[in-house]
């Protein structure tokens, strides 16, 4: 059960599959039924009206949904793009394959962009900033964006880990010019392999539409207003459709399960000297995915982590900079690492371990404890699931205090 929406697979989801099958309508565009309605069409009317946003793109995965908004931006070589050194590979890979450059900042003990390291980082060539709301958590949405209006940069909300969550009553994907959402197993609802992308406006959705479905205008149409491009064939399937349709409709049910089970486990945790909290943006408004700790010595942390049979987030595989051995070659010191990438391209920029020392230091004093994601490569390996009984939180809290005891005395 890697992540809260699988919990919640069941009767709705294979009622919307035996439909798909029952007619083998087996991708969005029936061009023999003039009144069909695609489960991939009402997937992205519906996430519109729930996520108050006039446009929604649904897609074949969270990193086609990055990819996607680069291209709707217009976001290409000579531009550089501004993303946290803590995130998944897939947000710096869809900015690689833009042909554009990858700046990374650091984050704060919110595991998040720190607004004042994005700012220090703008240059010239800076087209837009790539906010990661990591572990279910909003970053700190108001002064990014003022930020980005003050040097007239774009917003790209990459949403995958946090679908449904809030900033300030806003949902999450709607404070950026484009959010990009995953609806793989790992995530807060999922689809198998899918994603989706809101747009703030009407060019933005035409560009976005085009380029997943080979440079047609939206819902298919040969002419239409806007650019004409060449696009990709990032479509989602309709099965995946008919299965995100119906976690959508759950996704409020889901996260308030998820909010329920932290806010149980949480108090349950003893507080003690030498480990806090993370800093949460908007305490009511995150998914309640993971409950991370952040303790002020390096080795506390590696102690208690390793005492649940989990890992400090700085091991958290291709999460952390450091762990992306692609990042080095883009200096120029190894092989083409993107295949698209066109030879002696290298960038100026530092991309080796150390070069964020502040991302390094915060992420090797956290753990993450698991609530609605289970995944040991992400680091919550240890926890409870929105399944997990009374009981047996309070046994995973039990835990967790009689190891911290040890470690912090």
């Amino acid at each position: 059960m890697p992540g809260p929406g699988y919990a919640f697979l069941g009767a709705e989801e294979k009622h919307n599959i035996a439909q798909v099958l029952d007619n083998w309508d087996l991708n969005r565009y029936a061009y023999d039924k003039p009144d069909f309605t695609s489960f991939v069409r009402e997937f992205e009317l519906s996430s519109q009206q729930l996520f108050h946003s006039p446009y929604s793109v649904a897609v074949n995965s969270g990193t086609s949904a990055l990819l996607t908004g680069l291209a709707a931006l217009g976001i290409g070589p000579g531009d550089e793009v501004i993303v946290p050194g803590y995130t998944f590979v897939a947000s710096i890979g869809s900015i690689i394959y833009s042909g554009a450059t990858p700046v990374l900042a650091e984050i704060d003990e919110s595991l998040t962009l720190d607004p004042a390291d994005v700012e220090s980082r703008i240059t010239a060539q800076t087209r837009a900033i790539m906010p990661v709301h990591m572990l279910g958590a909003p970053c700190d949405l108001a002064p990014l964006r003022d930020i980005a209006r003050r040097h007239d940069l774009a917003i790209i909300e990459d949403v995958a880990q946090a679908c449904g969550a809030s900033y300030q009553g806003q949902r999450l994907g709607t404070w950026g010019d484009v959010g990009a959402f995953s609806l793989n197993p790992f995530k807060v609802i999922c689809c198998g392999e899918g994603g989706f992308l809101l747009a703030s406006n009407e060019r933005l959705y035409q560009r976005a539409y085009s380029f997943q479905d080979q440079g047609w205008f939206p819902l298919r149409t040969d002419t239409g207003q806007g650019d004409v491009l060449f696009g990709l064939n990032l479509r989602m399937s309709e099965l995946a459709g008919a299965i995100a349709c119906a976690q959508l409709g759950k996704l409020d049910a889901v996260i308030t399960s998820v909010r329920e089970h932290k806010a149980q486990l949480a108090s349950l945790i003893t507080q003690r000297d030498g480990v806090r909290r993370r800093v949460l943006h908007d305490p009511h408004g995150e998914c309640g995915t993971l409950l991370v700790y952040v303790f002020d010595r390096v080795e506390d942390a590696a102690a208690v982590a390793a005492a649940l049979g989990t890992k400090t987030l700085v091991d958290s595989g291709r999460h952390y900079y450091g762990n992306m051995p692609q990042l080095g070659a883009l200096t120029g010191d190894g092989p083409n690492v993107a295949p698209f990438r066109a030879p002696g391209t290298e960038t100026k920029h530092d991309y080796r371990r150390g070069s964020l020392p502040r991302t390094d230091e915060v992420l090797a004093r956290s753990v993450a404890f698991s609530i609605g994601v289970s995944d040991q490569y992400l680091g919550a390996g240890f926890g409870i699931t929105v399944r997990s009984t009374e009981a047996e939180v309070a046994h995973v809290a039990q835990q967790i205090n009689a190891t911290m005891d040890g470690v912090l005395g």
